[in-house]
């Protein structure tokens, strides 16, 4: 079964890393993804970039509305993703714990639905 794994993160707090710390993350993150890749439950995966960048979209009464930035303000942005194969939820779990964000930040692990 797929998982989608949403990494949430204070982009605050992300800005205040020096060049130092932010090199040490980004180890951290391909030690991590290259463990998923050799293990084979790694998908797909990316960051994101700031919701700075973002643009949100809705559509009401026929009209498409657009809006810089996020849906909604929050203490912790999402910030990337990991898809991954797993054979149930205790190993997306266990995956889930060992993304470098998990210790500051948070991971929403998701199923992903399958159509017939």
């Amino acid at each position: 079964m797929q998982y989608l794994l949403l990494i949430y993160r204070s982009e605050a707090e992300f800005g205040k890393m020096d060049a130092a710390a932010r090199k040490a993350k980004t180890a951290e993150y391909g030690a991590f993804t290259q463990s998923i890749i050799q293990s084979g439950h790694f998908k797909a995966g990316d960051g994101l970039q700031p919701t700075t960048t973002a643009t949100t979209v809705r559509v009401r009464d026929g009209k498409t509305l657009t809006t810089d930035g996020p849906f909604a303000e929050t203490r912790e942005q999402l910030g990337g993703y990991y898809l991954v194969e797993a054979k149930d939820l205790d190993t997306a779990l266990a995956i889930a714990a060992r993304i470098p964000e998990a210790t500051i930040g948070s991971i929403e692990v998701r199923p992903v639905m399958v159509y017939d």
